[in-house]
């Protein structure tokens, strides 16, 4: 079994899978991917928390974009 298929069949196993389908969090450590299509489509993409990636992306979307917004708030008030 190539790792796409592994992907694919962890992806499939709803184990792998926490908190209602629309809203679901996905935890493989043998998925390879950082990023993983939601359960239903049109929702988008979500985070494999069961690899590092995971965890930094989370960690950089939750507190690195706050922190650039606070930046330029703080630049654009001494720039006044």
């Amino acid at each position: 079994m190539d790792q796409q298929e592994v992907n694919e069949a962890e992806w499939a196993n709803p184990d792998n899978w926490r908190g209602p389908k629309w809203a679901a969090v996905y935890f493989s450590q043998r998925d390879s991917r950082v990023w993983v299509p939601k359960r239903i489509p049109a929702l988008g993409w979500t985070i494999n928390f069961g690899q590092r990636g995971g965890v930094v992306w989370m960690f950089v979307l939750t507190l690195g974009v706050p922190l650039v917004v606070l930046g330029v708030c703080l630049l654009i008030c001494l720039l006044r």
